[in-house]
């Protein structure tokens, strides 16, 4: 291992508190925007709809910090491991967790399926075509729902594995970057699908300025706490503003994904968030939730609880959510990612004292 390969891994354990920050409050978030019990937009005055922007765009920044960070954490082991032995200790903390909680996802759901068919409901395609069935559900599960994700990550690593011979070199960041672009142009053009679970090659982006961010953390530690608070706070609210403001256009050009990740004012919103949180460092009190141990479960799990626990507990109350205003509907998009997240966390936190730690990647 040669002196700069030390100094980048010294610093990754240095600080890695802050990387447990960022990764708790992005988890957070990404489960406060999947806990949605109506499908936004929704709402037809001005005023309404920018409330329910705002809400969405507080937490957008999630997505992209993830990539960041996981780039931030694997700069290093790209340095001390080979390609194959690196994709083997990936398969083995990722992707068997991964296919194991789809798996369970699957099952519960086909489970849930014949127990309202022998209840006398319709059983639809799975008791008429069971294959057709299975291979559209799996489909949809692994293509469009917040399981891609753990793959789409994956194809990431490995196009970044693919060009590690020129990992650092700005021409690659700008090849990767303007990929990225072309998946948020298409949010005007809708060249093809626009859904951010679709776009492969969205992210990569992001993983890599993750790696460029670790190998020149000094030079960026540095200018994130010389830059004033008040530069940082402002340029927050603006992109903020601007991601709220982009959203609205877009609705207004019927979009059905205004809220999409790879909306341009968001990227830059969640640089600026992600910044924010750099200079922030260390929250003391997050450490208690054990976001190194826990983040992973959390992410496998709460999909789950949301799609099949939630409808369990806010079904019977038969809310009539289509007529609630925007902030009835916003308590109930609190409540319900504070009972998904507090679930998916003790479940989490639970597992990784058992045997079956390894189904959270431990």
């Amino acid at each position: 291992m040669d002196i700069e390969l030390k100094k980048e891994t010294a610093a990754v354990k240095k600080n890695f508190d802050f990387v447990n920050t960022i990764r708790c409050i992005s988890m957070m978030g990404i489960v406060f925007e999947h806990s949605h019990i109506v499908q936004a937009p929704m709402y037809n005055t001005i005023g309404d709809t920018i409330v329910e922007a705002g809400v969405i765009q507080f937490f957008k920044f999630s997505t992209v910090a993830f990539f960041l960070i996981g780039g931030f954490l694997i700069n290093h082991k790209f340095q001390e491991y080979s390609a194959v032995q690196y994709l083997k200790n990936r398969f083995k903390n990722t992707v068997s967790p991964w296919l194991f909680w789809m798996f369970v996802f699957i099952a519960i759901t086909m489970l849930d399926r014949c127990v309202a068919f022998f209840k006398g409901s319709d059983g639809g395609l799975m008791f008429t075509n069971f294959w057709a069935y299975i291979s559209d559900f799996v489909y949809r599960v692994l293509f469009f729902s917040p399981y891609w994700f753990i793959l789409n990550f994956l194809i990431c690593i490995t196009l970044l594995l693919v060009f590690k011979k020129y990992l650092y070199k700005y021409w690659l960041g700008v090849f990767f970057g303007l990929i990225s672009l072309v998946y948020s142009v298409n949010l005007y053009f809708k060249w093809f699908e626009t859904t951010h679970t679709s776009a492969l090659f969205g992210f990569v982006f992001y993983l890599w300025l993750g790696v460029y961010l670790n190998r020149y953390y000094v030079e960026v530690k540095k200018f994130v706490k010389e830059t004033p608070w008040l530069i940082w706070i402002f340029c927050l609210v603006l992109t903020f503003a601007l991601g709220i403001g982009e959203s609205v256009i877009l609705i207004k050009l019927g979009s059905k994904d205004a809220y999409n990740t790879l909306r341009i004012t968001n990227i830059i919103y969640s640089f600026v968030a992600f910044g924010v949180l750099l200079k922030i460092g260390n929250i003391k009190i997050l450490n208690r939730l054990k976001p190194r141990e826990t983040t992973f479960g959390i992410y496998l799990l709460h999909s789950i609880v949301i799609e099949r626990l939630l409808p369990l507990i806010f079904q019977p109350l038969k809310l009539d959510v289509e007529h609630y205003n925007v902030y009835e509907n916003t308590g109930l998009l609190v409540f319900r990612f504070l009972i998904a997240y507090s679930i998916s966390y003790l479940l989490s936190a639970v597992l990784i004292k058992t045997r079956m730690k390894w189904t959270v990647g431990q």
